[in-house]
């Protein structure tokens, strides 16, 4: 077989970008196929791509299947909540895997897709990235859409980024808002939407406050990206907040345009940083024109 007729195996979790990658990589010409975890995917999406829905704790079949398949490569993209131990239930070679992981398990979630990847490296997979796939998925710093943050967002953002990156040293969370200089929530395993709840609920009076979502600091860029989609905007304006800030080149933003749509509507503004600089957003993507 040659390197271009390699096959692509995609590990999928919740949401759209599955289907996304697949579609990228089959317009390359490369076979696709997906491996669907049980609770987690959304057979709908993946349907039209050969897959097959495997539970967490089937290492065994999921290389089986991913051999059999001509896979060489491995995308691991989409939300799943970690199970707890007692809910895997793993085959033999779920159990062998297990055991190779070792303390990744009690890790943060970075600490353990880690030790996923290098453990997928070790039985002869190349490990990629969704964005190495999804180009058009992230942004170049600057301003996306109408809207832009006024000097007091400008603060919060800068407030956020510090917040991030201390989270994020410690391996819990991508995410955090900030209104007027108070953080109202951070994140952590509950994920982006719940943390937007919550910082409803503790809203402040004056301006909006804004959502910073970044990679945490030397973060695994090959498994769970910072992700922002429609429903991450249309959330952002219910909790009261007038902005998203996130990190550029290292967020895959779901469906790019309905995201510039959605934060036009809503009267939201989002930025694509970069955390050493973040108050620099003039030129990128608003000065090349691009939506």
């Amino acid at each position: 077989m040659s390197e271009n007729a390699a096959g692509v195996g995609i590990l999928a979790g919740g949401g759209p970008l599955p289907a996304q990658v697949a579609q990228a990589v089959a317009a390359t010409g490369r076979p696709v196929f997906i491996i669907g975890f049980e609770g987690f995917a959304q057979p709908e999406l993946i349907a039209p791509w050969p897959h097959e829905i495997v539970r967490l704790g089937a290492a065994g079949r999921m290389l089986a299947l991913l051999r059999a398949h001509g896979c060489t490569d491995l995308v691991l993209i989409g939300p799943i909540r970690r199970p707890s131990m007692r809910s895997l239930y793993p085959d033999a070679e779920g159990a062998r895997i297990l055991a190779r992981l070792g303390r990744a398990l009690f890790a943060g979630d970075d600490g353990l897709l880690g030790a996923v990847v290098r453990i997928l490296g070790d039985e002869g997979f190349q490990v990629r990235g969704a964005h190495e796939f999804l180009d058009q998925a992230v942004a170049r710093p600057g301003v996306l859409g109408r809207m832009a943050p006024d000097p007091q967002a400008m603060h919060d953002i800068s407030r956020g980024v510090e917040v991030v990156q201390a989270l994020g040293a410690l391996d819990i969370g991508q995410g955090c808002v900030v209104q007027n200089g108070v953080v109202l929530a951070v994140e952590a395993m509950e994920g982006t939407d719940r943390m937007l709840a919550r910082a409803g609920e503790c809203r402040q009076p004056g301006a909006g406050g804004v959502l910073v979502k970044l990679l945490k600091p030397g973060q695994e860029r090959r498994a769970d990206m910072p992700t922002i989609g429609p429903a991450t905007v249309v959330n952002a304006h219910a909790a009261g907040l007038r902005g998203i800030a996130f990190e550029a080149g290292n967020t895959l933003l779901t469906d790019r345009k309905a995201c510039v749509e959605a934060a036009d509507r809503l009267g939201v503004f989002l930025a694509a940083i970069v955390p050493d600089s973040p108050g620099d957003l003039l030129g990128g993507d608003r000065a090349a024109g691009v939506r």
